[in-house]
């Protein structure tokens, strides 16, 4: 009987990680007042389990899953052992509508069309990004084209470091498991760059790309289907981000890219620009030695700033 019940406790988990993980990434889109989605989870390592199953389950990419454990093994954590797994976000300031890359993040937002009778939704998801000398760049941009199961034509670039490196990249990679594009692509207005998938999942959430954006394989296939040419692109560079949630303040931060430390080098310049912005006219008691603790941590988690009244 006690084996019986322990395989039924494993089963229910399973199964409900298994809701959580489609779930995960789609939330009802908060009233303007509101800007944060989604809830922070704290789950257990399981046996042969590492952070990047735990991330990947629930649609987080790998530094999101690094910075929210520090001291845990991305690879070989220690089963038992518990992780935050982080899936609470403030979202981007400005317009919540089309497709929202926030680079700093490594995350996208997709605010699709409201459907009649139904409330509006918010999609959230880990992507790769552009290493610094094949940086992503920023601004609005649009969805031009649909490609499904793209072929690669690698820029003459790529070849050229490829062949410094001793070796060589051909001038066209067809569909198949070798494609680095995967099944999926989503052109955009910006000439030669793609939202796309990819036939190495375990690199999604880290600066690994030639300038494009890519996703996991499922992640990509979903918003692939639902995305319509026209979509609307735009590509931020957030590495602060400030919100409301009843009735608090909240701070989350990301380190800065390296190519704009020059500018956005002072962390806590950037949060005050943020919380003023959010602030407006609003008198609002903040909590400065909570900001610093924040932004010292830059773990991407959502932190009440707010100070209860005197």
């Amino acid at each position: 009987m006690q084996i019986r019940k322990a395989g039924l406790r494993v089963a229910l988990l399973c199964a409900g990680m298994m809701a959580s993980a489609v779930q995960a990434a789609i939330y009802p889109l908060p009233p303007d007042d509101v800007d944060i989605v989604g809830e922070l989870r704290i789950v257990t390592v399981q046996i042969d389990e590492t952070l990047l199953d735990i991330g990947r389950r629930y649609s987080v990419g790998y530094e999101e899953m690094q910075r929210a454990n520090p001291g845990v093994s991305m690879w070989v954590p220690e089963p038992g052992t518990p992780v935050v797994v982080p899936t609470r976000h403030i979202l981007p300031s400005g317009p919540r509508e089309g497709i929202v890359l926030n680079v700093a993040e490594m995350r996208l937002y997709y605010y699709p069309p409201a459907q009649p009778g139904q409330p509006r939704m918010v999609e959230t998801y880990p992507v790769s990004i552009g290493r610094m000398d094949w940086r992503t760049p920023i601004g609005q941009t649009r969805v031009v084209a649909k490609h499904k199961n793209p072929s690669w034509y690698p820029p003459q670039s790529v070849r050229l470091e490829a062949k410094a490196k001793g070796r060589e990249v051909p001038s066209v990679v067809p569909p198949g498991p070798d494609n680095p594009l995967g099944t999926r692509a989503l052109r955009l207005g910006i000439p030669a760059y793609l939202i796309h998938g990819t036939n190495n999942p375990w690199g999604i959430g880290m600066r690994v790309t030639h300038g494009c954006v890519r996703m996991y394989p499922e992640d990509i296939e979903s918003l692939f289907e639902r995305v319509p040419v026209n979509t609307p692109v735009r590509i931020v560079n957030e590495p602060v981000k400030a919100g409301w949630f009843a009735g608090s303040l909240y701070l989350e931060a990301h380190p800065v890219l390296e190519e704009h430390r020059d500018e956005q080098g002072q962390p806590l310049r950037l949060a005050v620009d943020r919380i003023s912005q959010v602030l407006g006219s609003v008198v609002h008691r903040i909590d400065l030695d909570r900001v610093k603790d924040v932004l010292e941590g830059r773990k991407g988690l959502p932190i009440a700033i707010s100070r209860s009244s005197i």
